[in-house]
């Protein structure tokens, strides 16, 4: 069988030897014979892919839907309702008073610091509220101080402070610090309980 097979390798080299021109004919043929296979290879691996990209696609969006609740339980573990407090900012008044920094402090403890960037004061003078923290205290009164530096149209800056008393029952504790004022000159930073 080995003899055979080197017989049939020596015919084909006294072809090639003999026909110079066989080695591009061969070359031509096998061109030929693989293009319809490469065809099909292409056409499967477009197919392959179109179904891989929606794959993915559906992917990512379970893990964005998993991110989301996971979120929510680890706010829930960390934050238990029974000694959760928030706390939000909001802008209500004068739309030429720039916002540029908050400070919150609870229980003489700073918890909170924020500098505040463009689209973020828009978002403010459009009547949207920032949740500036979320964090646990225990039951009974407890002082916050916000503070906040801010300038008006002429670039005077200003900066104002005010305290409240935040009476920590059992349940979650939501309180609104509102920024007021009708000019940049007499804002003024008042409290809302949810």
């Amino acid at each position: 069988m080995l003899s055979e097979a080197m017989i049939n390798l020596r015919q084909v080299n006294l072809l090639k030897n003999k026909f110079p021109g066989i080695k591009l004919l061969w070359l031509v043929i096998f061109s030929l014979s693989s293009l319809p296979l490469s065809a099909l290879a292409e056409e499967i691996n477009r197919g392959q892919i179109k179904g891989l990209d929606e794959q993915v696609q559906d992917i990512k969006k379970d893990v964005l839907a998993l991110t989301s609740e996971l979120s929510l339980l680890e706010e829930k573990l960390l934050f238990p309702s029974n000694t959760q407090v928030s706390l939000f900012v909001s802008l209500k008044g004068d739309k030429d008073f720039v916002l540029d920094s908050m400070q919150i402090k609870l229980d003489n403890k700073v918890v909170a610091q924020h500098l505040y960037t463009y689209k973020e004061i828009e978002a403010l003078n459009a009547g949207g509220v920032q949740r500036i923290y979320t964090g646990n205290i225990k039951t009974g009164d407890h002082n916050l101080v916000a503070s906040f530096i801010g300038r008006g149209s002429s670039g005077t800056e200003y900066q104002r402070n005010g305290n409240y008393t935040v009476n920590k029952a059992v349940g979650p504790r939501f309180v609104e610090i509102q920024i007021t004022g009708s000019s940049a000159s007499d804002q003024t930073v008042s409290f809302k309980d949810w």
